[in-house]
């Protein structure tokens, strides 16, 4: 249709780039249509995102957490019910077990609007899980972490969302 942005690559590349510039996130383009996103956040300070437009797809790919070290079957569990809530991605793990936020976006429907969606979601869920995977899947590392500052006298400001897994002897 006349009238209509190009979506191929190269449309996919202009829609992407111009978006990020308007929306002033930091990132680098790592070539044509393919971004390296970094996503601002408060818990999880930053989520680093990749963005690969191709012929059939957008596809949007942010590391989350590293593989649990406890309670796998928790984690899981509580990704598969957040699965359920998000919008234009999902929770997925790698073969090492590492957590990602991945999806899919049809060239034709990739529109700055629909990017910012895209885009705040992966943030929401990053940021806004960070802490609830990190006490199902690293209480133990927390608790040792917490035990060793206090056996050094240092700062446990950093901590203190997690104050509540911690016992204190």
């Amino acid at each position: 249709m006349s009238g209509e942005p190009d979506q191929g690559p190269d449309g996919l590349d202009d829609v992407i780039r111009s978006t990020l510039d308007e929306r002033g996130l930091d990132y680098d383009r790592k070539g044509p249509g393919r971004y390296f996103v970094t996503l601002p956040g408060t818990k999880k300070l930053q989520t680093n995102c990749w963005l690969v437009a191709g012929r059939h797809a957008l596809v949007v790919e942010a590391f989350v957490c590293r593989k649990p070290d406890e309670a796998h079957e928790a984690v899981y569990r509580f990704l598969l019910r957040r699965n359920a809530k998000l919008y234009g991605v999902h929770y997925t793990i790698d073969t090492t077990g590492d957590i990602y936020l991945v999806g899919r976006v049809a060239p034709h429907a990739v529109t700055p609007d629909e990017l910012d969606r895209v885009l705040g979601q992966v943030v929401e869920a990053a940021d806004g899980d960070f802490n609830t995977l990190l006490e199902i899947g690293f209480a133990g590392a927390i608790q040792r972490e917490w035990d060793w500052r206090v056996s050094r006298g240092e700062s446990l400001a950093n901590l203190q969302a997690f104050r509540h897994l911690v016992s204190e002897s």
